[in-house]
């Protein structure tokens, strides 16, 4: 009585076996690098070592491959991937460097899978690390090229206290919207009234400072967003929202230890608008510019 009902399973199991898989696999194995990483404070102003150790699938070609270097993926661009990510943003956690790396990895058109162990080297006489799996979604872009999608150029704006208690703000707001372009604003606070006797200490008060101020503009007009994070400002700008650099953990997270430790003012605010890519810089209350607010403040052009 069951033996029509087995048949029957045999034979739909054999109309529906899958292909089998097959895909092309670039290793690189026992890459080490020196950065600093770390979401300690002993971890901080020093470099760890680090190792990669990494796989990445790549479709197989259509057609017979031949000795053409132009036909295949480089293994230097594995390297150049991990050393870009690296060369980006200081980072606490192994975790997020490695989604990175993945992300940008799986970004190249010819990568569908990733398997990347990230491991320290330097906290004890073993090896602490992380390994992930990524996969290329079917039809859908990676998250890095999602990120970089649907916003145009932006342009930053630097807004003194007394731009920011001007009742004339919100007319300015709508003037620097006009010009059709994501529109970032950052703070330039007065003196800072609270003093520390560490040279850590009183950076970390004075970027304070500018977080408050950037609260403090944000509550004068319901269409700016205080944002902190490299992901919260993208959707920002997205969502065409005037978005508030609060900077402490983008500038914490800076390689250069003078953007850390030192820049501020106009100097920051240059330097960050070369982090975004954006071309000009605008200067709200800065000088005379409070009267003509879309006057450009020459020495921030980059």
């Amino acid at each position: 009585m069951n033996r029509p009902a087995e048949i029957r399973y045999d034979l739909l199991a054999e109309h529906v076996a899958p292909a089998p898989r097959t895909a092309n696999r670039l290793l690189l194995r026992n890459y080490v690098r020196e950065t600093e990483i770390g979401a300690f404070d002993e971890e901080r102003g020093i470099d760890q070592t680090l190792r990669f150790n990494l796989t990445v699938e790549t479709l197989p070609p259509e057609h017979p491959a031949g000795d053409d270097v132009d036909d295949i993926l480089s293994y230097d661009t594995l390297v150049q991937v991990i050393d870009a990510v690296l060369g980006e943003e200081r980072l606490d956690l192994l975790e997020t460097l490695a989604e990175r790396i993945a992300d940008r990895l799986l970004a190249q058109p010819m990568i569908t899978h990733v398997t990347l162990c990230v491991e320290k080297l330097d906290r004890g006489p073993f090896q602490l690390g992380v390994e992930i799996e990524r996969t290329k979604p079917q039809g859908e872009a990676p998250a890095s090229a999602r990120r970089s999608s649907g916003t145009g150029t932006p342009i930053v704006v630097m807004v003194s206290d007394r731009a920011a208690e001007d009742p004339r703000l919100g007319q300015w707001f709508d003037q620097f919207l006009s010009l059709g372009q994501p529109v970032i604003l950052t703070t330039a606070p007065g003196t800072v009234s609270v003093h520390a006797e560490t040279r850590p200490a009183q950076r970390q008060i004075d970027l304070l400072a500018m977080e408050q101020a950037a609260w403090k503009l944000a509550a004068r007009d319901t269409r700016c967003c205080v944002v902190e994070s490299q992901t919260e400002l993208q959707y920002a700008m997205e969502k065409a929202f005037l978005a508030v650099w609060a900077p402490s953990r983008i500038v914490r997270r800076a390689r250069d230890a003078s953007v850390r430790d030192d820049m501020r003012g106009p100097a920051l605010t240059a330097w960050f608008a070369r982090q975004v890519g954006a071309e000009l810089i605008y200067g709200l209350g800065t000088g005379d510019a409070l009267g003509t607010p879309l006057a450009l403040v020459d020495h921030l052009v980059l």
